[in-house]
C-alpha cells in the first residue's frame, strides 16, 4: 500500500469512528454536547484532509458544513 493511500485510511476511519461517537453522545442526552460537537468537528477536519488528498471536492464541500455546524453548535452549548 502506497503513503498516500495509508494516510487518507487513517483519515477515512478515525473520522469514522469519531463520527459515530458523536452521534451516540449527541443521542444519549447525557450533557456531552460540548465534547461531542469537538468530534464533529475534528471528524469534520479529518475527513476533509481525506477530500483534499483525493481531490474530492464536493465531499470537501460537504464537511465544511459540518465544521460550520460543529461551531454552531460549540457556539450554543458554551
Amino acid at each position: 500500500m502506497d503513503k498516500k493511500r495509508k494516510l487518507t485510511s487513517v483519515f477515512e476511519i478515525s473520522g469514522s469512528v469519531l463520527a459515530m461517537v458523536y452521534a451516540l453522545l449527541i443521542a444519549s442526552n447525557t450533557g456531552n454536547e460540548i465534547l461531542g460537537f469537538s468530534m464533529l468537528f475534528v471528524s469534520a477536519s479529518l475527513f476533509a484532509a481525506w477530500a483534499v488528498i483525493d481531490r474530492r471536492w464536493t465531499f470537501l464541500l460537504l464537511q465544511a458544513f459540518y465544521a460550520g455546524s460543529a461551531i454552531i453548535g460549540l457556539i450554543r452549548w458554551a
